[in-house]
């Protein structure tokens, strides 16, 4: 690798000078990566590090680096998609390269998610005044992992890849907790864990140049993320030219969150990902400003919240969970656009296996026992629910193989027919139920 500025090599001299600190409990690091700008040199700068110490010897990398990435399971999922094959390569690449690096990644309990907490239970879409997502589908999962951690090894130390040149509220949360002469801040929350922000100093251009100019340590292609931000990046914004050269832009700061956000007043990044060619993502933000459009529809709430508590102004306006009828409504509407979505796009799945079966469990506890989950789902699928899920990383893998929507939708239905008759304790007429979808497939096509 080329002479790199003397600001990349200052921090990551100091990375090494972090990392190889004797103390007592040997505090295992752990990264947080979204997968976005910040993250990616982050990570990229630590596995430098981690190379250079080996390198040299002058130390046994005797401390475990964890890159913890929370899947939310609503990511935009341009995203979502790139982050699975990014961790993927990360894991392999680890391995390969015998760094003590290990991916996990957290995801909300069933109960927590979106549409169970939205479609389940009747939760109104979050906004800045209910914004009950962050801590259940966020926070939550990463805190019990950390807390795992902390149980094993006493004390750990958690990276973060925020900078100061981001806002201003960000530049003020650091100064809050950082303390004078020290790398390491006590955690405002959480006990026995320290906070570390490596490159808090860095300007955006700089982000660009470490992710354009030095190739990724993990061995992915890092244009991949610069074409996301290109795309993504709102009219308002410029990508300009910066640093070095042309193949060295600084690219915009769009931000990616989950494709539902309501709390945001307009999803920019979503908005020119579409105006840029991804036309197949307009009816999952069309989706997206209808929930905010009815949150605060009258005959779309109850009377009453889901603890009992009266719900009702003056005016006689109803502020309570969502009607039974409304979630309904909600439930048939995606499940409708998932199946659209996935005529262009077969590997896409805006609501998995276990959260329909909690939503439906959550629907009898709330004593509608008339149109269940399963009715819903055949009526737009034309076969029953499944009791099990694939990841994407596999149907990433199934869409690549098949070469025609249709023929992942096939694959599909016959693995539906097979689980559902597994259920059963005899497996008889499941042949003749195979044959006969392959025949009428055969026929429509």
């Amino acid at each position: 690798m080329k002479q790199l500025p003397n600001r990349i090599t200052e921090i990551i001299n100091e990375l090494i000078d972090q990392y190889t600190e004797e103390d007592r409990y040997n505090r295992p690091w752990i990264i947080g990566f979204s997968g976005g700008k910040d993250s990616t040199v982050l990570l990229t700068l630590v596995w430098l590090a981690l190379r250079k110490i080996r390198g040299e010897k002058t130390a046994a990398l005797k401390r475990s680096v964890y890159v913890v990435c929370n899947d939310t399971m609503v990511e935009n999922p341009i995203i979502e998609e790139y982050v699975t094959n990014v961790l993927q390569t990360i894991k392999k690449a680890a391995k390969e390269q015998q760094l003590p690096i290990t991916v996990v990644t957290t995801t909300p309990q069933v109960e927590d998610t979106f549409w169970s907490c939205v479609i389940g239970k009747g939760y109104p879409v979050p906004n800045n005044s209910f914004r009950f997502c962050t801590e259940r589908m966020k926070i939550k999962p990463t805190s019990v992992f950390i807390a795992n951690q902390i149980s094993t090894d006493g004390e750990v130390i958690i990276l973060i890849g925020t900078r100061l040149s981001e806002s201003q509220q960000r530049a003020k949360s650091i100064k809050k907790h950082e303390v004078k002469g020290h790398r390491l801040s006590r955690h405002p929350v959480t006990p026995n864990t320290y906070t570390y922000a490596p490159i808090k100093e860095l300007m955006l251009e700089e982000v660009w140049y470490i992710i354009n100019a030095i190739p990724s340590p993990w061995s992915f292609d890092n244009q991949i993320l610069f074409k996301i931000y290109l795309d993504a990046s709102a009219d308002d914004y410029e990508c300009p030219t910066v640093v070095t050269s042309d193949s060295h832009r600084s690219c915009g700061q769009s931000r990616f969150g989950c494709w539902v956000c309501t709390v945001v007043k307009e999803d920019k990044s979503m908005n020119a990902l579409i105006k840029n060619g991804i036309d197949w993502m307009q009816p999952l933000l069309n989706f997206r400003n209808k929930l905010v459009e009815n949150r605060n529809v009258s005959d779309n709430r109850s009377e009453t919240r889901r603890n009992g508590q009266l719900a009702v102004d003056e005016t006689g306006h109803k502020m309570g969970n969502y009607t039974m009828e409304y979630r309904i409504q909600l439930l048939r509407e995606l499940l409708t656009i998932q199946k659209d979505t996935q005529q262009y796009r077969s590997s896409i799945d805006l609501i998995t296996s276990q959260e329909l079966i909690a939503i439906q469990v959550m629907w009898y506890r709330d004593g509608n026992f008339t149109t269940t989950v399963n009715d819903i789902y055949t009526e737009i699928y034309g076969y029953n629910l499944s009791n099990d899920n694939i990841g994407l990383q596999e149907r990433l893998l199934l869409e690549k193989s098949c070469n025609n929507p249709a023929h992942y939708s096939l694959i599909q239905e016959l693995l539906a027919l097979q689980k559902n008759k597994v259920l059963l304790m005899k497996k008889y007429g499941l042949q003749n139920d195979l044959e006969a979808r392959l025949e009428t497939f055969i026929k429509e096509t």
